[in-house]
């Protein structure tokens, strides 16, 4: 499937902005069931500077600088993908014993087995702990293929958590989406990350674009996608496999991948230092565009 992606972000500053030094984790990498076929990022004022540089995961960063006096600020990027299937929805029932990929994983020598491994260590927001742990132990039970543990543990932060995007913020803490059962896409995301790496799995975090399908008898609207985020899960024999708890299913084609991290302070896709003061606002508007539903728009047209 193959996708026409515009995210844009809007600033406006309440004061005069002299100096603005961002970073930006906002474009899509190229992956075995993912081609890039274009990608650009533009703000306007015009930076003074502006480079791309990998991340130690592969993510690809944008550094740029703006040093002309503003008030407003717009960072646009435009990329066509090509999403293929992944080919792993019967992955969980072929993964091995989960203690066994411990196990596995413990005598691993190789780059991604060694990468893996980081991915085991709790940060501030995906923290280990025996809470945690709990919470995935009723799903772990001894001999389950490894897969067919977060395969569960994804369907019931689906079935015991309430989407509610007013509940939580950036500084909430993974413990209390757990207590409340209430978060948005990240928040599950950590919580799955945080329960996993509690029993030594290697989990991380995934973000990008999820193609939203509108009512049957309305038009999709342009800029009302938002962007998404789910968790990934290492199997030594199968390597890393996607679970979308918000959606209780297996990524595939619908999916857009935009970065892997340690969990969402990775991965931000816009941040930055400024010289200046006051309050700003913020505005953005991401469309995931079917081409297939374009060229049948202009069809149509």
């Amino acid at each position: 499937m193959k996708y026409r992606i515009t995210h844009i972000t809007r600033y406006k500053y309440e004061q005069d902005i002299a100096n603005s030094y961002n970073r930006g984790c906002l474009l899509p990498r190229g992956l075995l069931y993912q081609k890039i076929e274009s990608s650009r990022l533009s703000v306007t004022p015009n930076p003074s500077s502006l480079y791309n540089h990998p991340d130690f995961f592969g993510n690809l960063y944008t550094f740029f600088h703006v040093n002309t006096v503003h008030r407003k600020m717009s960072v646009k990027v435009t990329s066509q993908v090509d999403v293929m299937p992944r080919g792993l929805s019967d992955a969980p029932a072929r993964s091995m014993p989960w203690e066994e990929a411990l196990k596995t994983l413990d005598q691993s020598r190789d780059r991604l087995g060694l990468q893996a491994r980081m991915l085991r260590v709790g940060t501030r927001m995906a923290p280990t702990d025996e809470v945690m742990a709990d919470f995935a132990r009723g799903i772990f039970e001894p001999g389950l293929p490894l897969l067919e543990g977060a395969r569960r543990l994804t369907h019931r932060i689906f079935s015991e958590f309430t989407y509610d995007p007013g509940f939580t913020t950036l500084a909430t803490p993974v413990h209390t989406v757990l207590k409340e059962r209430r978060g948005v896409c990240q928040d599950f995301a950590h919580v799955a990350i945080s329960a996993l790496r509690s029993l030594g799995i290697p989990a991380c975090y995934v973000s990008g674009y999820l193609e939203t399908i509108p009512p049957p008898g309305r038009e999709r609207l342009v800029g009302a996608d938002a962007s998404h985020a789910w968790f990934s899960v290492y199997d030594p024999s199968l390597g890393w496999v996607d679970f979308d708890p918000t959606n209780d299913l297996m990524p595939d084609e619908r999916h857009i991948t935009i970065a892997f991290g340690r969990d969402y302070a990775d991965v931000v896709p816009l941040k930055g230092l400024m010289s200046g003061g006051g309050a700003h606002d913020l505005k953005v508007e991401v469309d995931v565009m079917p081409l297939d539903h374009l060229a049948a728009k202009i069809t149509s047209s």
